[in-house]
């Protein structure tokens, strides 16, 4: 079995994979661990964490900065376009159940995310009201 899923679409395609997925696996293959490119970067390594993890992205000046450090391409690890790193070469077939459940696994981080951003946003409006009271 190759790595294509019954849709067309790679695990590794932009569909499929996140920015925090992105900056893993070009952090992974330019050799890097968490804390040598948060020393590179100079930021702290909970900010690189974060955003490998979904939970934030960096700022323009450091997703320049990030590209250029990881061999990538500012819009490969914002979309998944452009210059960047090829799917992995896989070691052994992967199964389509576990295929379907590592995409079922990162849709609902990506869900996570977007529910994290609209909790934010109601509880800025909540402190707002609070606030005028």
């Amino acid at each position: 079995m190759d790595d294509q899923s019954h849709d067309g679409a790679t695990w590794f395609d932009a569909e499929t994979t996140t920015f925090g997925d992105r900056v893993t696996g070009a952090r992974e293959a330019a050799g890097l661990t968490q804390p040598e490119l948060a020393k590179r970067l100079g930021v702290k390594v909970k900010t690189i964490r974060a955003w490998e993890q979904d939970q934030s992205e960096p700022r323009a000046n450091k997703l320049g900065t990030l590209a250029g450090i990881l061999g990538v391409s500012m819009m490969w690890l914002l979309a998944g376009q452009g210059e960047g790193l090829d799917s992995p070469e896989l070691t052994q077939p992967v199964d389509a159940d576990i295929e379907k459940i590592l995409i079922d696994l990162r849709q609902m981080r990506q869900e996570q995310v977007s529910l994290a951003e609209r909790m934010g946003r109601i509880e800025k409006r909540l402190r707002a009201a609070l606030g005028n009271q």
